[in-house]
């Protein structure tokens, strides 16, 4: 098992790790990391681990702006002092919420959580029927064919096929229309993402839904991810993880 720890106080983390491999021997802590920019600096340049031991708050804010600027594909452990923040670390990734001083027996129960989990659903991945593709195939859900937004002290509404992309600009969910304007949106990413064909639009990071039609190419980049370029051209480099590269290829080819 890889773990990677990201905590701000260097003997909290190091404490961490030592209770870790004294559970589990077979561990390899991959790194440490103190802050939000090095947790994602981290998370985009490197292969995921298999569990993330994640403090609350970091030596530059809290940790939720890590999954506002990488995906995170990776389960999490929360390890914090305050308990304010279980919900939203459970709408983040998250397995578990253990509040400090953690113990050898919280910790040794949280992996073995985690190791249970991995095996469910390796045992019935095969089972699960894939509910996007089926959709696609039956005809039965075309998706909603606009959106009502405000600009300018108006109300208008945008027709899906005008769409080029949805992105989180400001934190803020955003359209980006094939001529180049922008309209804000009042429902987040994931619910945007709930409206739409999956026929038409792929969700290919957290921050990027785009539309098939504004796709001109992909290629291959860094670790295994994806570099795609759009006909309506994105701000930053526009990347599908590795975890989703096939996926992604395989929507590319069987619409």
């Amino acid at each position: 098992m890889t773990i990677l720890i990201i905590e701000d106080e260097v003997k909290t983390a190091k404490a961490l790790g030592q209770l870790i491999l004294s559970i589990r021997p077979d561990t390899q802590i991959l790194s440490y990391i103190q802050s939000v920019d090095g947790a994602v600096a981290y998370l985009s340049e490197n292969d995921q681990p298999d569990l993330i031991f994640m403090d609350i708050q970091l030596a530059d804010g809290l940790c939720f702006e890590i999954f506002k600027n990488v995906e995170v594909v990776s389960p999490v452990i929360f390890c914090t002092a305050f308990d304010e923040y279980a919900i939203e670390a459970f709408k983040s990734n998250g397995i578990d919420y253990i509040l400090k001083p953690f113990s050898r027996e919280s910790i040794a129960l949280s992996i073995k959580k985690a190791g249970e989990l991995k095996n469910f659903f390796q045992r019935n991945k095969k089972a699960l029927p894939d509910f996007d593709y089926l959709l696609t195939r039956s005809g039965e859900f075309s998706g909603k064919s606009s959106f009502l937004v405000f600009k300018n002290n108006k109300y208008m509404t945008v027709q899906t096929e005008n769409i080029a992309y949805f992105f989180i600009k400001n934190e803020t969910p955003t359209i980006m229309s094939f001529d180049k304007s922008e309209y804000q949106v009042t429902q987040s990413l994931d619910e945007v993402h709930k409206l739409l064909s999956p026929a038409q639009f792929f969700r290919v990071n957290r921050q990027y839904l785009v539309n098939f039609a504004a796709i001109r190419e992909a290629e291959h980049y860094f670790s295994r991810k994806l570099i795609v370029k759009l006909t309506v051209p994105t701000e930053e480099k526009l990347l599908v993880g590795k975890d989703k590269a096939t996926a992604f290829l395989s929507w590319l080819e069987n619409r």
